[in-house]
């Protein structure tokens, strides 16, 4: 085996690279691949020299394990998660987007055919993962996981504990059957935050047959977030304007009497306040009314992709008694993905949001790198080429 100086990744549905921002400069990318061709523009525009040698643009469903690099060490797939989502239609891994989980792991399990399957493999979604189809397409996942050989257990991480965004998010972390998990990274029973009860109401919906291969993943507590929604506001955005006086008192007039209270509560404070609005159809008294929802808490809410004007995100400002409403700009978007500023985002605003709201946040990827995968693969490394 040729001796390298980190592990190896291979990204798959990989959007603008988020992943790969998250693993850093502790890994080194293989392979990456996504169908949209306009993401992936994104992702080359930041990766520069290189990236065109590792991204394939197309549908997964034609690449083949031949074409593939061998010897890689993590395989990552956040894959489309519409079909799983509570908002979506509910038709799960037999969905089209959700449904290309399959095809994914068809690589794997051929590669393991092979004998080249790779050591670990990450699997990020929705929540929605969970109940989808009362649980049964955790299970379908769980399955194929045991069946190909991997060990495995599953987090739900809230995106607040690190960025000022609420955004949780169910990560699967796989290990193959031949490498050691050491006993500082999985525990006995369940842990607070990251088994949640949503988790583990899954987990016991699992065959023993398949619970047998649970691990229950051991994760550090992060530092204290610093950050609030505040802080990653635009004063003078460049891609967004802020509406009028009538706009705004038309959201305004849009509000539930408990919204129109937040909205004095923060007025009369007399200070700055900086909050999130979406707008959300509700039913009330059996009819269909679009309503104003704003939360001041010093957290968005969680980033959608813009299918229609309703998901997308408004930032609303009380200051000295004036209230300000706009929609967020793409580069607080990419901030609330934990970003950095240099990240070259598209041109057109729409196109931006949906990358950012279609992404991974980076802070979580990097602290399941370093609390999980990197000891994992230094545990694992016979000739010690990825020691510290």
């Amino acid at each position: 085996m040729d001796r390298r100086a980190k592990p190896t990744f291979f990204e798959f549905f990989a959007g603008g690279g988020m992943a790969r921002e998250g693993l850093g400069n502790d890994w080194e990318c293989r392979f990456s691949n996504d169908f949209d061709p306009k993401k992936a523009q994104t992702y080359r525009a930041n990766w520069g020299k290189g990236a065109s040698d590792v991204l394939r643009v197309g549908d997964i469903r034609d690449i083949r394990p031949n074409e593939l690099p061998s010897d890689v060490d993590l395989f990552w797939a956040s894959f489309p998660c519409q079909d799983l989502s509570l908002a979506g239609g509910g038709a799960g891994l037999k969905g089209e987007r959700s449904g290309t989980f399959w095809p994914f792991w068809k690589i794997v399990d051929e590669l393991r055919k092979l004998q080249r399957a790779p050591r670990f493999v990450v699997l990020e979604n929705v929540c929605g993962t969970l109940t989808s189809h009362s649980g049964a397409d955790f299970v379908a996942i769980c399955s194929a996981l045991s069946q190909s050989g991997y060990r495995f257990g599953a987090v739900v991480i809230d995106a607040a504990l690190f960025i000022p965004q609420s955004r949780p998010r169910l990560f699967i972390v796989a290990v193959r059957g031949d490498q050691e998990i050491p006993a500082s990274l999985a525990g006995h029973e369940s842990q607070s935050p990251w088994h949640t009860g949503a988790l583990l109401k899954a987990y016991r919906n699992l065959p023993e047959v398949i619970q047998e291969n649970w691990v229950w993943w051991k994760l550090p507590a992060p530092p204290r977030r610093n950050t609030k929604f505040i802080d990653l506001i635009e004063e003078n955005p460049a891609d967004v304007t802020w509406h009028s006086t009538d706009q705004t008192n038309q959201i305004v007039a849009m509000m539930s009497d408990v919204n129109r209270k937040k909205v004095s509560d923060a007025i009369q404070s007399g200070g700055r306040v900086v909050g999130a609005l979406y707008k959300r159809t509700r039913y009330e008294k059996g009819k269909k009314v679009q309503r104003a929802e704003v939360r001041f808490d010093d957290i968005a809410g969680c980033l959608r992709t813009p299918a229609g004007g309703s998901s997308r995100q408004f930032v609303v400002i009380v200051d000295g008694g004036r209230v300000r409403t706009r929609l967020i700009s793409a580069r607080e978007t990419a901030r609330l993905m934990g970003l950095p500023d240099d990240y070259v985002l598209p041109e057109r605003y729409n196109e931006a949001y949906h990358l950012t709201g279609d992404g991974l946040v980076v802070p979580v990827v990097r602290h399941i790198s370093e609390s999980i995968l990197l000891p994992l693969a230094k545990r694992n490394d016979s000739d010690s080429r990825w020691a510290a």
